[in-house]
């Protein structure tokens, strides 16, 4: 149901590392899951230490966009940093989400760094049952359905 769309996510993350932080216009990319629980999708994205009001989700026809911003926090003049090892800047993943989802009732939460999103599969690609009916439908045993009182009269086929 979702395709990965970075397929050279490692590349990207030793570049990270020798360019430094990501920008708007050239975001690095954040880890995520997806797994299907139930009818419904769960992408969980990691982004500790970035503020709910610094994270974007959007959706435009079938693509899912996240992106984050961690910025620098405030320090004073006297401080003198001595190891800064915790990525900063914007982050950012896409994906493409398949037609069977729903994407008009995804939900997200943020809770301990992690931004899970729900995406439910649509009603339209749940499996159902389909009847079917007619007076020559169903040819049983040599017994066909026959017309009675204007209504065709159906026979279980089991199985």
């Amino acid at each position: 149901m979702l395709m990965r769309t970075d397929p050279f996510r490692e590349l990207d993350r030793v570049a990270q590392q020798l360019m430094g932080p990501g920008t708007w216009s050239r975001p690095s990319a954040m880890a995520m899951d997806a797994y299907r629980e139930g009818d419904e999708y769960v992408v969980a994205f990691d982004l500790p230490g970035v503020s709910a009001e610094a994270i974007d989700i959007d959706v435009e026809r079938n693509m899912l966009t996240v992106k984050a911003e961690r910025r620098p926090v405030a320090k004073a003049d006297s401080v003198q940093m001595e190891l800064s090892e915790r990525p900063l800047g914007v982050f950012s993943r896409q994906i493409v989400l398949a037609d069977t989802l729903d994407t008009e009732r995804i939900t997200a939460d943020y809770d301990a760094g992690v931004l899970t999103l729900r995406i439910p599969i649509a009603e339209r690609a749940k499996p159902r049952k389909i009847t079917i009916s007619g007076e020559s439908a169903r040819n049983v045993g040599g017994e066909s359905a026959r017309n009675v009182g204007g209504e065709s009269a159906r026979k279980e086929i089991s199985g």
